[in-house]
């Protein structure tokens, strides 16, 4: 025992080991309100003023000033990078970079690195965050799919082009490494790469080499990582994939010509009861199956604009919902045009000269927002809701959605048109805007309405790739190929804010489509080979042949028999949707049954979710007389079950069937069928 007491005692005056040390920098990159920002490093756990072992920017701001607004002087510059530092750290710890916003609406981004490496990349939101890093250099291998950009929204036997954006966290240049995807789970579709050149902290940005064509409507998980990089595993898994959920819509029927055989119904779906006032145009939420229908108010130009949502629109049990963002007077003012997009996302195009109001410069532009109630006109930061911001077209006329974040707009100022992508938004309520990428066109020039009342929309043919523009002024429609022209220098007029390309577009084809027949156009909206196109005077929706050789063959027109109509939409189930900003009514356009159209070209259903556990929803059934009755049937053909369309509309209920393959068929319509697949 007496031999075991000097090693005891020994081992209490070890002297401890030096830990080590890592540099690290903060790169701190401003917006054109660089004096809000104030931040400081502290251990993981402290607050903001304790045990504090770096700050910078505005000291005017310090711990507490978030969201003050008392723009004091000082700090950083307006646009500009700053690098803080090297401020040696444990090894291996935690550490807090703690940010604050003056103003309230964030803006500031932080890059942090670790011996030069970058380890963390942070954008200030709202008031103030709290960034955790740990310190310590990267992995040699480390990559991770940081975003997806194919559309969440899409139609069946539609080719999807998976892409997206991949981060290099590692040290190593990653010269060769394998792309993969997945849907539900299924066999990985392989793209190998080489040749690479992706340094660390680089972004490559992807499109997968197999498109993915679904061919049934529903719901999907496509899962994408990287793989095999330099021909090693990646050495951090846990970042490796990202997930998406597809939804994949029915295509929409093209059914314009039933209108043009004899009288359509009329169905007034909301109006001024509903707080419809003064609409200007209308559109449908991309996940179809909603039917959910969002509705655009004009407002005035110190109150700025509203919404009206139809969930279920004009089913027995629709509901609705009013909303009007704190900020709408900026954001949201006199606008005249809404554009749902393939993500979720959905745009305005304002109609205001200058949305600040003040008698200064024009400073107006489309605005990107959330179609989610929990975000949209709630309240967020200092700048309301919304997602994002552009100010290079004053006198806004209309908006289309060509995907993602991108949108094309009727310049009403300068008479051109205006592509804007607003890349990654900054968050509800925030200002970050230097992504931010637009390109003007001045092809040719349209003349808005003098008065401001009347719209010129646009709308974009995915099929083609041409974009179809109203000219109030010159009272015709005129067509652009939107993948024509080269990039020429950058525009007279503006920039009105930083972002990252703002460039001229000369030498882009386009011409006039239709040059007699109107009065007063406003609204129009392609399906399949037919245009539609609104008159504002007369009240008609005027009926055109894409096919036909420009000017376009007028195939018919539809009296609607009340003036004031501008913005138009055809429907899921393919039927006309239109707003009138005289009567204050949104309005649904019913075909007469049977008006020379085969019996056996209606209705297009389809089914969701399928395969299904019970209850699945139809597609297709608002183009059916509600009288009619809906058959299921097994596999050997015989009836299991038979209904109203009225009753199945609101979901039709297999839970009494046995597991199998059944077809669905409206009995009046023999030939419409959908499979569905009942798995208990």
């Amino acid at each position: 025992m007496r031999n075991l007491l000097p090693f005891a005692f020994g081992a209490l005056f070890f002297p401890a080991l030096p830990q080590a040390q890592v540099p690290i920098t903060i790169e701190v990159i401003t917006d054109t309100w660089g004096y809000e920002a104030y931040w400081q490093l502290v251990p993981d756990g402290s607050a903001c003023g304790s045990n504090t072992i770096a700050f910078g920017g505005n000291n005017a701001v310090g711990c507490n000033g978030g969201g003050d607004q008392n723009q004091s002087p000082g700090g950083y510059g307006a646009n500009q990078t700053y690098t803080e530092g090297p401020y040696d750290l444990t090894e291996g710890a935690t550490y807090n970079l703690i940010v604050v916003d003056d103003w309230g609406d964030g803006g500031t981004h932080y890059n942090v690195k670790a011996g030069g490496f970058l380890i963390g990349q942070y954008m200030s939101m709202g008031a103030g965050n709290t960034f955790s890093f740990v310190a310590a250099l990267p992995a040699d291998l480390d990559l991770a799919v940081s975003e997806l950009s194919n559309p969440k929204y899409a139609f069946a036997d539609q080719a999807i082009t998976v892409a997206g954006t991949i981060r290099n966290h590692g040290m190593a240049t990653i010269t060769d490494m394998d792309l993969n995807y997945t849907i539900d789970g299924g066999s990985p579709q392989v793209n190998s790469l080489s040749g690479l050149n992706i340094a660390s902290g680089e972004d490559y940005h992807f499109e997968h080499n197999i498109p993915w064509t679904p061919t049934q409507t529903g719901t999907y998980d496509l899962d994408v990582w990287a793989s095999n990089l330099n021909g090693e595993a990646d050495q951090v898994p846990g970042n490796d994939h990202s997930m998406l959920q597809e939804v994949i819509n029915a295509p929409i029927p093209n059914i314009v010509d039933q209108y043009l055989f004899s009288t359509p119904t009329f169905t007034t779906v909301g109006s001024s009861s509903d707080q419809v006032n003064t609409p200007r145009d209308l559109d449908f939420h991309q996940d179809l199956a909603r039917n959910e229908l969002w509705v655009i108010n004009k407002g005035t130009e110190n109150s700025g604009g509203s919404t009206v949502t139809f969930f279920d629109a004009g089913a027995p049990g629709m509901t609705h919902q009013y909303k009007q963002d704190g900020n709408a007077w900026h954001f949201m003012s006199l606008p005249t045009g809404i554009a749902m997009s393939d993500n979720g996302n959905f745009a305005t195009s304002n109609g205001v000269y200058d949305a600040n109001h003040d008698g200064g410069s024009p400073f107006t532009g489309p605005t990107l927002w959330s179609s989610d109630m929990s975000i949209y006109a709630e309240p967020s930061g200092g700048n309301g809701s919304h997602l994002d911001m552009l100010h290079e077209s004053p006198y806004c006329q209309g908006i289309a959605s060509e995907t993602l974040n991108r949108f094309w707009v009727v310049d009403g100022n300068l008479g051109d048109i205006v592509m804007y992508d607003f890349k990654a938004d900054h968050g509800p309520g925030n200002n970050d805007h230097a992504d931010g990428v637009v390109h003007r066109f001045d092809a040719f020039t349209i003349a808005k309405d003098p008065n401001d009342h009347v719209v010129s929309h646009c709308v974009l043919d995915h099929a083609t790739d041409r974009l179809y523009v109203v000219d109030y002024g010159g009272q015709r429609v005129l067509r652009l190929d939107i993948r024509s022209g080269t990039p020429n220098g950058t525009p007279t007029f503006g920039p009105h804010e930083p972002m990252a390309e703002y460039l001229n577009y000369t030498g882009a084809t386009w011409e006039a489509v239709i040059t007699t027949g109107l009065v007063e156009p406003a609204g129009i909206e392609v399906i399949g080979d037919r245009l539609l196109v609104t008159d504002f005077a007369t009240g008609d929706i005027l009926v055109y042949d894409l096919n036909s050789p420009a000017p376009f063959t007028l195939v018919g027109t539809i009296s609607t028999g009340a003036p004031g109509i501008m913005g138009v939409k055809v429907g899921p189930d393919g039927r006309v949707w239109y707003v009138n900003a005289t009567t204050n009514e949104v309005v649904r356009m019913d075909p007469a049954i049977g008006a020379g159209i085969a019996e056996n070209a209606l209705p297009t259903l389809s089914a969701h979710p399928n395969p299904t556990t019970g209850i699945v929803y139809l597609a297709g059934l608002n183009a059916v007389d509600r009288s009619a009755t809906l058959d299921v049937l097994d596999i050997t053909g015989s009836i299991a079950l038979s209904l109203p369309v009225s009753t199945a509309s609101q979901g039709l209920d297999l839970t009494g069937l046995a597991s199998g393959v059944y077809g669905v068929r409206i009995r009046e319509y023999p030939r419409s069928m959908v499979r569905i697949v009942v798995d208990h």
